[in-house]
């Protein structure tokens, strides 16, 4: 994530530095931050999973702590439809893959294959993990500290 976010701030930074100093600018700056802007996204959610760190509500989660059974259940639930939120994401972004496949951006060059694929594989990871978390009965993480902004 550091590494394109620094890839992406300084392609910006010598664009605007070459355009408003010197009347040109670079052209594949703009479609190069917008990639690394993609990837680094779906790394973040990818790398936010595990920690507990995507948006939750966990208030009926709270409610439900003085009845372990029903929030065990809540749990179960909640991992299948992460699970199946995944499937539905990777589904969807496998056939932008395939449609991107034989076409090419129009600066760089690159296969346009690329802009989907971190929604393929952050799915697909997500998915797994919330499978090892619903096979090892792992509980919900319902002590968010976070302040709410």
């Amino acid at each position: 994530m550091a590494l394109c976010l620094a890839t992406m701030a300084l392609a910006v930074f010598v664009n605007v530095v070459l355009r408003y100093g010197f009347g040109s600018g670079i052209a594949a700056s703009e479609e190069l931050s917008r990639l690394l802007f993609v990837w680094m996204v779906f790394i973040g959610a990818t790398a936010a999973y595990p920690a507990g760190e995507h948006m939750a509500f966990t208030s009926l989660a709270q409610a439900l702590q003085k009845r372990p059974a029903a929030l065990r259940l809540l749990t179960r639930v909640i991992r299948l439809l992460v699970i199946l939120a995944a499937a539905l994401l990777a589904w969807g972004a496998w056939q932008q893959v395939v449609v991107g496949w034989g076409s090419r951006s129009v600066v760089l060059g690159y296969s346009t294959s690329l802009l989907p694929l971190p929604a393929l594989l952050a799915s697909a990871a997500i998915a797994v993990m919330a499978t090892v978390e619903l096979v090892r009965g792992k509980p919900l993480h319902v002590g968010h500290t976070g302040d709410v902004e």
